[in-house]
């Protein structure tokens, strides 16, 4: 019997679609771990790291407006993701579990520890949560083009097969080295629609309202100046390009880290902003984190 299955859990102006990777062997003691996906992507981004963590119980949504959840109204910000959130808890009977959140995941992590901070017992930020190196005064459209660059081009396109959606991918220079079966499933998913017309599920318009609340607003800035709960950050070495600087740049990470000091920091070597969640590399490293955090929670 597989260990995954996806449920649908009730939110404020729909469902949300949950994937849930139960520990292999039954224990109903395993520890709970909550895995937030970034600005564009869907619950799959995490299989990699699940199939490392066979022996505990994780819970990875689609967050509202993106995958199987893209038919939800757009969010009101992070603070409607952190709501979101305790739905999922709440509905799976957890009452507080890791957080791990990847990009913007790791945003809304933080927001959920804040806001509901009961249901959080610690925080792994990957490549995410810290505020990003942006000129003021930029439009939501401008931001969102500036830190995504070519994806969020994608997200206007239209294609006419999943192979056509693929071969779009095969050329990103994020995977050039990763390539995976897994990656496979994880883009298939990204599809709605019917062909010739099929395009990636989540909007422009969910991404602009997300990144002008992460980008602009306090929710942020007030989480990472109590920063209630101990927090682990992982940077990728490059960015989502595969280019150097990366999204958090080396020199600048040594004055931004020491901001926050109840955070931790670890680079993660030879990974992008993807791949260090979405290749065996960056999954052993990620899946590495959760155990050894599970491990100080349990101290």
């Amino acid at each position: 019997m597989s260990r995954y299955r996806s449920v649908d859990v009730p939110v404020d102006g729909g469902a949300l679609r949950v994937g849930v990777w139960e520990p292999r062997h039954d224990a109903p003691d395993a520890p709970a771990v909550l895995l937030i996906h970034g600005v564009t992507a869907s619950h799959l981004s995490w299989a990699l790291v699940a199939d490392r963590l066979p022996d505990l119980r994780l819970i990875a949504p689609d967050l509202r407006g993106r995958g199987r959840s893209n038919a939800l109204p757009v969010s009101a910000g992070l603070s409607s993701h952190a709501r979101d959130l305790t739905a999922v808890l709440d509905a799976l009977d957890v009452d507080h579990a890791l957080v791990v959140g990847h990009s913007m995941g790791a945003f809304a992590g933080l927001v959920l520890g804040e806001e509901h901070p009961e249901r959080v017992t610690r925080l792994v930020l990957v490549d995410g949560g810290l505020p990003l190196d942006l000129p003021a005064g930029l439009a939501p459209q401008d931001v969102v083009r500036l830190v995504l660059g070519p994806t969020a081009e994608r997200l206007a396109m239209r294609f006419a097969s999943v192979d056509a959606y693929l071969d779009f991918w095969r050329a990103h220079p994020a995977f050039a080295r990763d390539w995976s079966p897994a990656l496979e499933a994880y883009l298939a998913y990204d599809l709605v629609g019917d062909r010739p017309d099929l395009r990636p599920a989540t909007t422009l318009a969910t991404v602009e309202a997300d990144s002008l609340d992460q980008n602009t607003g306090n929710a942020i800035a007030d989480a990472l100046a109590g920063l209630r709960h101990p927090t682990l950050l992982m940077t990728a070495e490059r960015g989502l390009l595969d280019q150097v600087p990366a999204l958090y740049a080396a020199d600048r990470l040594p004055g931004l880290v020491a901001a926050y000091p109840g955070l931790r920091h670890v680079p993660v070597a030879d990974v992008n902003h993807y791949t260090i969640v979405l290749s065996d590399r960056g999954a052993d490293a990620v899946a590495s984190a959760v155990r050894e955090e599970l491990g100080a929670s349990a101290v």
